[in-house]
């Protein structure tokens, strides 16, 4: 069952949906989606049990997410088909609805993400954390894999952090372990291998959430997926706002 979403519409022309990683909400795009709103319109949106979009404390999977930017994409794309961006859970999300809805997409993009945790320990232990402890207790790791020392070093970094750090202990405990339950069950394997649109797997040559060898495994499953690099930790589209946009107008212009 869909639910109430926030969405934010913004600029004009083709049209490209942005979906944010676990922990985070639609500000996590700022930097990109003010780039691309010069030449697109930019929808964003937070997942359910994230920022302004509703809470649902039952037990979901991926797919549910997917059905919730399927629900998204026909009412704000009618007609239409759009660019899907989905960064971490965002991009699991973008690996569901491109192996079941094609006819929705005119591509995918699936950045610092994963279609399969082999060891779940580290997401259970993460669960139990923040059923014993809450959110708070875990948002400073989080966000220490989120961006790069380097970055969180200088004046724009800092506060990109707090400002992540905030958005995250803001999040609703219970809402937050379903989501994290969701995403350690993934296992987008086979069916990435029927994913016929045209698609760019970014990989983050600084992640330690998403390593670069789950980028390269994704894009080896998709028929003919691109992979490219970003010299960002897990959140590149906060890090490098303008590189990524770069990349992604780029992948657009060559389709």
């Amino acid at each position: 069952m869909t639910i109430q979403l926030n969405v934010v519409r913004e600029g004009q022309g083709p049209i490209v949906v942005l979906s944010h990683a676990l922990g985070c909400d639609l500000r996590m795009w700022d930097g990109v989606a003010a780039l691309l709103a010069r030449a697109h319109t930019v929808v964003r949106y937070d997942h359910r049990n994230h920022g302004g979009s509703a809470q649902s404390t039952a037990d979901f999977g991926i797919e549910t997410l997917a059905d919730d930017a399927i629900a998204l994409i026909e009412r704000e794309a009618v007609g239409e088909t759009v660019h899907f961006v989905g960064l971490s859970m965002g991009g699991m999300t973008a690996q569901a609805l491109a192996a079941r809805r094609p006819d929705l997409l005119r591509s995918v993009v699936i950045a610092n993400s994963s279609a399969h945790y082999p060891d779940q320990s580290p997401w259970r232990a993460r669960v139990q954390a923040v059923a014993s402890q809450g959110v708070a207790a875990i948002a400073p790791g989080a966000v220490s894999r989120w961006l790069t020392p380097e970055w969180v070093s200088t004046f724009e970094g800092e506060a990109a952090a707090i400002a992540l750090q905030q958005t995250l202990e803001k999040t609703d405990a219970t809402g937050y372990i379903a989501s994290c339950n969701a995403v350690a069950a993934i296992d987008f394997r086979e069916s990435n291998h029927r994913i016929s649109v045209p698609t760019l797997v970014i990989g983050g040559l600084q992640d330690e959430a998403t390593p670069m060898m789950m980028s390269k495994e994704m894009a080896d499953a998709i028929p003919g997926a691109r992979l490219v690099t970003i010299n960002a930790a897990h959140l590149s589209a906060v890090e490098r706002p303008a590189e990524f946009a770069e990349l992604l107008i780029d992948f657009w212009r060559s389709l």
